[in-house]
């Protein structure tokens, strides 16, 4: 007697409907076995994609690009960052036009299946437009699946490892006192470290001025110059000679309670960057960020056995082959990729497993051009990461706090989470769309515009 005959045996005595309903539970209405598929759509039905959508806006004068993943739950949606500034329409080309009619209709909760499909479905893979438009979908996907279960997104990653985040700031300026200045006021408002950058007197220096592109204006005036061939002068060697001397300027007259940060940003040759390192190291930095470009990460072998200054790298990473070895080579000390750049949540969770076990800290990337959404996607990752060191932060204006309701709290120091479902924060679409971006030009041009004296371009 084969085992369907046998269940129909085992049933009489109980009625005709009761036999025809038993039957059927275990094999449907045409008596095969069901499928795996077939018995879950007997209960409740599955979480739909529905829609996908993009919104480009600059509360702060930043293209920002944010991913809306609608489902078939009235209500139900979820936000994601896919901010690449420099390639705003590229992204949102990419999320509308690709990946959109290929999520229509995909299960919401299987996020990693759903990381996994999308990443091989432009068979080329990898880079920065395709990191983005990944990484919106995402975090969206992970911000419903924490409202769908009444849970903060830190909850579903294994609960809080901390109370709240700490924090760094920027402080810059054209001159020491300046730079002194800014380093006494975030001290003062509760922070514990603070990036330090001053100018170069003459040359175009990243992040002394706050200016977009990385640069404080060239030499000479250049407002009657088309963007597009607009110069920005940089030369290596007096910036590397002045760096130590602001770091012996700020420990002479604030002292060793505040831990000091310094971007390199890559633009220096790979030797002049291991003195540099070398010669603040006497001044105990918590970390100085990108001594090398993505290109020229070889050369961490040569300077890890030099010094013990911790090193941070890794914000314009976009493959996992980039930071790899670097990590199991113990060659850094802190990761600082730029979440919605490699993938979204999803990736960057696994990166900062990586680490873990090999000592190095998590340093997520967090600038002006990460959207509130990205920057409340890195604060429930940070809460979660045992291994986590120190976020970037950014004070959000009220524009963007308009915008995005519920972005991260910012207070003594620290970034707090809300304990709302989800990453907790909203996006009010019509304000939105009173802060569009500015296609004309359509990026900001000042990248791709250093160069040295003689005229050769150097990476920004």
């Amino acid at each position: 007697m084969d085992r369907r005959h046998w269940l129909k045996s085992a049933a009489l005595g109980t009625g005709a409907a009761a036999m025809t309903a038993f039957t059927e539970a275990a094999f449907g209405a045409d008596g095969r076995p069901d499928t795996i598929a077939e018995k879950a759509s007997r209960g409740t039905p599955p979480l739909r994609i529905t829609d996908v959508q993009t919104f480009l806006t600059a509360p702060a004068n930043i293209r920002l690009v944010v991913v809306k993943v609608l489902t078939n739950e009235p209500g139900l949606y979820g936000l994601g960052c896919a901010t690449f500034t420099q390639r705003a329409r590229a992204v949102e080309t990419a999320v509308n036009t690709f990946l959109k009619p290929f999520l229509i209709g995909k299960d919401v909760t299987r996020i990693e299946d759903t990381w996994q499909s999308v990443f091989v479905s432009s068979y080329w893979r990898n880079g920065p437009v395709l990191g983005n438009a990944l990484s919106g979908v995402d975090m969206a996907l992970w911000d419903i699946l924490g409202k769908r279960a009444g849970l903060p997104v830190y909850q579903l990653l294994g609960g809080k490892c901390r109370e709240a985040v700490d924090t760094y700031r920027h402080a810059a300026g054209k001159t020491f006192q300046d730079v002194e200045d800014q380093v006494r006021k975030f001290l003062a408002e509760g922070y514990r470290h603070v990036r330090i950058q001053c100018e170069v007197p003459g040359l175009s220096t990243y992040g002394a001025g706050g200016s977009k592109g990385g640069a404080t204006g060239g030499p000479q005036a250049q407002d009657d110059i088309p963007l597009n061939r607009r110069v920005d002068t940089w030369e290596p060697a007096p910036y590397v000679r002045l760096v130590p001397k602001l770091f012996a300027h700020i420990r002479e007259k604030i002292g060793d309670e505040v831990e000091l940060l310094h971007d390199i940003h890559e633009r220096v040759p790979p030797i002049l960057a291991i003195q540099l390192v070398k010669d603040v190291e006497k001044f105990r930095p918590y970390f100085m960020e990108d001594p090398f470009s993505p290109e020229d990460v070889g050369y961490f072998k040569t300077l890890r056995p030099q010094t013990s200054t911790p090193l941070a790298m890794g914000e314009l990473f976009n493959n996992p082959n980039e930071w790899v070895d670097l990590v199991s080579g113990r060659l850094i000390d802190f990761i600082r990729i730029h979440v919605s750049q490699v993938g979204g949540l999803t990736m960057a969770k696994k990166v900062a497993a990586l680490c873990e076990f090999f000592s190095v800290r998590t340093a997520w990337h967090g600038p002006g051009d990460v959207s509130p959404v990205g920057h409340a996607c890195n604060v429930h990752l940070d809460l979660a990461t045992p291994n986590f060191g120190i976020q970037e932060a950014k004070l959000f204006n009220q524009a963007e706090q308009d915008v995005f309701p519920g972005c991260p709290e910012l207070k003594d120091g620290y970034y707090f989470a809300t304990d709302k479902p989800g990453f907790g924060i909203d996006f009010d679409e019509k304000l939105a769309a009173k802060f569009p971006i500015q296609d004309d030009p359509p990026f900001d041009m000042r990248w791709g515009t250093l160069r040295r004296k003689d005229g050769t371009i150097v990476k920004p």
